[in-house]
């Protein structure tokens, strides 16, 4: 039977390991869920691996798991699990994502598929996680070097930070320190505290020595007359805590 694929799936596989998840999370309706140490265990993937593991056909209605794995920096695979179905309201395809195989099983047996239709297939995939060849850690694919924009872009990050609790903002140091900057390159983190309104964004820096510092920007509306606002921290931790604070008082 011929199983008709999703042309952005096609595309995803072609990837990085990084943008490979980027991809996942992003279509996914439910990424929000997923542990935050599951995505923070996903930072150091060195190689990716993905492949379609079951289907389900009937009366223009369709179902299919994809398996997603990651080799880790440590040496142990790690896998998401993606269900692909068009059984909403539009027919429109909907992914979601799950951290293990029960709870792909739980929520495709959710769906309204016909019992009659014609019965699942399973690809000859073996269960036992997916064998990565080892790969060097990859360095970060910065823009070409510009000094000079990049030390514009830390300046600009730095004067549109707007932290209520003022020590919580990157200090002169790090003003200073980024004034060394000559490339630099914004991707959005995700993961479950970054939702209802909330963006989170790294902003990494490469530094004329080699070294490379990273910035990260808290975008929202959680104000009193729900203006714009940016907040800068110094790590991916404090900024994902600031975001836990302000929904906390939004909710509130």
């Amino acid at each position: 039977m011929s199983i008709p694929r999703d042309p952005a799936l096609d595309q995803a596989f072609d990837h990085a390991p990084d943008e490979q998840l980027a991809l996942l999370l992003g279509r996914a309706l439910n990424s929000f869920e997923l542990p935050d140490e599951t995505l923070q265990r996903l930072d150091c993937a060195l190689a990716y691996d993905g492949s379609l593991h079951s289907a389900h056909h009937s009366a223009g209605r369709h179902r299919e798991t994809y398996r997603h794995t990651w080799l880790l920096a440590d040496g142990s695979p790690l896998t998401l699990w993606e269900l692909v179905h068009n059984t909403g309201r539009d027919g429109i395809p909907q992914h979601e994502v799950y951290v293990s195989e029960d709870e792909v099983h739980l929520a495709t047996v959710r769906l309204p598929l016909p019992p009659e239709a014609t019965p699942d297939f399973d690809l000859q995939v073996p269960l036992t996680p997916v064998q990565l060849p080892p790969v060097p850690p990859r360095g970060r694919a910065f823009d070409p070097a510009d000094p000079d924009r990049s030390v514009d872009h830390a300046r600009r990050l730095l004067r549109r930070a707007e932290n209520p609790e003022p020590a919580t903002r990157p200090g002169p140091g790090t003003c200073r320190l980024l004034r060394t900057a000559c490339a630099h390159q914004i991707t959005q983190a995700f993961g479950p505290r970054v939702n209802h309104g909330f963006a989170l964004y790294e902003h990494a820096f490469l530094l004329r020595d080699g070294v490379e510092v990273s910035l990260w920007e808290v975008e929202h509306t959680a104000t009193p007359d729900g203006r714009h606002m940016c907040e800068v921290y110094a790590s991916q931790d404090a900024a994902r805590a600031a975001i836990e604070r302000r929904a906390g008082v939004s909710r509130g």
